[in-house]
């Protein structure tokens, strides 16, 4: 996607956040769409290592940390899909507690847990399951058991939405069981965050991480 593509797509983002504005506000638009535009950039020149030490690691700060453990790992698994699983299953304990963490956060985070089973992000439920225990998220680890018993007792149901078009997708959210979880998962970010315990866990265990 090239960046005149990006950019007006977060120019409409922006205009329908901030709503009606009067002329004179405009100027805090041009600097919200500056401010976003700057955040991409970094964002797409980010360090990216291909190999991770002991030292590197105790080089990067708090805030870079998960994003340099995930794009490692992606350097380590590359794009074959078929065998993400599989190759994803070879990694330390650390790093698949990570990495499936990290993957059903963003899908839970983003349409819930219906989205994160929907998806082929579905086949990491046990293993982030497992994950939350290792990094000592207890509350979502039993809070994902419960989705995992649900998707399996509703699964041949869910599965005749999977047709591949959107219209579909939609509707398998109406009457679904999993809708359920979505707050309480929302609620235990207020309560807890999982970032801030994967970094601990990271930080505790380096070995776990490093790829020499």
């Amino acid at each position: 996607m090239n960046k005149k593509i990006i950019t007006i797509m977060i120019l409409s983002s922006i205009l329908s956040f901030f709503g009606c504005k009067k002329e004179k506000e405009k100027s805090e638009v041009d600097l919200e769409i500056e401010k976003i535009l700057n955040s991409v950039d970094d964002w797409k020149n980010r360090k990216i290592y291909k190999v991770l030490t002991k030292e590197i690691l105790d080089s990067i700060p708090d805030d870079e940390l998960e994003q340099s453990v995930f794009d490692n790992i992606y350097e380590i698994i590359g794009d074959d899909y078929e065998n993400e699983l599989s190759n994803i299953q070879k990694l330390t304990n650390g790093q698949q507690s990570f990495w499936s963490t990290w993957i059903i956060e963003g899908e839970v985070n983003n349409g819930g847990f219906n989205q994160f089973y929907f998806n082929s992000s579905g086949q990491y439920a046990k293993m982030a399951e497992i994950g939350f225990k290792t990094i000592g998220a207890e509350k979502y680890a039993e809070l994902t058991s419960r989705a995992n018993d649900i998707y399996a007792e509703n699964k041949e149901r869910l599965a005749e939405f999977d047709d591949g078009t959107m219209e579909s997708f939609s509707e398998s959210y109406k009457d679904n069981p999993l809708n359920k979880l979505d707050n309480e998962f929302y609620e235990l970010g207020d309560i807890e965050s999982i970032s801030d315990l994967r970094i601990k866990y990271i930080r505790e265990h380096v070995k776990e991480f490093t790829t020499e």
